[in-house]
């Protein structure tokens, strides 16, 4: 028997979804870069997350106005970018919510009914009995 091997690899557009998952974080605090790239993690992200696309993702989140950032100088240490959400930011993230809630339903859905078939044989299996 054939097996296909399925090219349906979800972090193919992991920058897409980095989106959503920036704004939640900055929604609960304002934080730096550094911070939100060790914090991804929690979300499915590698630890060996390249910065760069975070911090892409970062910059154009800014030019869109959803979220802005500030010198912060703490300390003796340098200072650091900080980032909070705007009030448009928190509407995005309402609508990437809305979006994921969609799709776990149709998700779901899916999974419900690749489960009714289980093991029973595909149509080009009893055909061949």
């Amino acid at each position: 028997m054939h097996h296909l091997r399925c090219q349906c690899n979800v972090s193919t557009r992991v920058e897409r979804f980095m989106e959503p998952c920036l704004l939640l974080l900055l929604s609960e605090a304002p934080s730096h870069g550094y911070d939100l790239i060790s914090r991804l993690v929690e979300f499915g992200f590698s630890r060996d997350q390249d910065p760069g696309m975070v911090y892409r993702t970062l910059r154009r989140l800014e030019e869109q106005g959803m979220i802005r950032s500030n010198w912060a100088v703490a300390g003796a240490g340098p200072a650091r970018r900080e980032y909070v959400i705007t009030d448009e930011g928190r509407e995005y993230l309402r609508a990437w919510a809305e979006t994921i809630r969609n799709n776990i339903e149709t998700l779901s859905l899916f999974l419900e009914r690749f489960r009714k078939i289980g093991s029973s044989p595909t149509q080009s299996e009893r055909r061949q009995n």
